[in-house]
């Protein structure tokens, strides 16, 4: 019998994300919505050691057509990553971020702008083990007045649910 002081982690925590077989092709799901801020834009320019102008030289934006610092393009990705995350839908179920293709930015985020993320699964292939899978999502970052701001596919590994626990 186990102590309290011995139980492990792994003992402890239920996976509470989606399994592979949960991700219904098609199917559309929204995250919760993020504000982003001054803050976060200096402090990945500082983090990521991007100080080009268009994020950071106020004066150089005043003269281009968004007309204030805007926000990386990494930093959308890494919110959008987060919001995913936070949602649920990865907790304890996700194991690897395979790749991004077709990422488009198609319009600036700048400070006050509020995202949040809508996500289509297009695409699940069990791997050869059996134990996991891919999904590929499709992930549109869309702003608070409706428009998508960044586009990208994702290609996403997931644990498969295990045996004593099927649906």
């Amino acid at each position: 019998m186990q102590t309290q002081d011995s139980l492990r982690h792994e003992d402890l925590a239920q996976a509470r994300g989606m399994y592979f077989e949960d991700f219904v092709i098609g199917k559309r799901y929204a995250t919760s919505r993020r504000t982003v801020t001054s803050t976060d834009i200096v402090n990945f320019a500082c983090l990521s050691g991007d100080h080009n102008a268009p994020h950071i030289d106020h004066e150089f934006c005043k003269t281009q057509s968004y007309g204030e610092p805007i926000a990386h393009g990494p930093l959308i990705l890494a919110i959008a990553g987060g919001l995913q995350c936070l949602s649920g839908v990865n907790d304890g179920t996700i194991v690897a971020m395979l790749g991004v293709d077709k990422w488009r930015m198609h319009l600036p985020v700048k400070h006050g702008d509020t995202i949040h993320v809508v996500f289509t699964p297009t695409e699940k292939k069990l791997s050869s083990s059996g134990r996991t899978g891919t999904v590929v999502i499709d992930r549109l970052i869309v702003n608070q007045r409706g428009e998508v701001v960044h586009s990208m596919v994702v290609s996403l590994l997931y644990r498969c649910r295990p045996q004593d626990q099927a649906a």
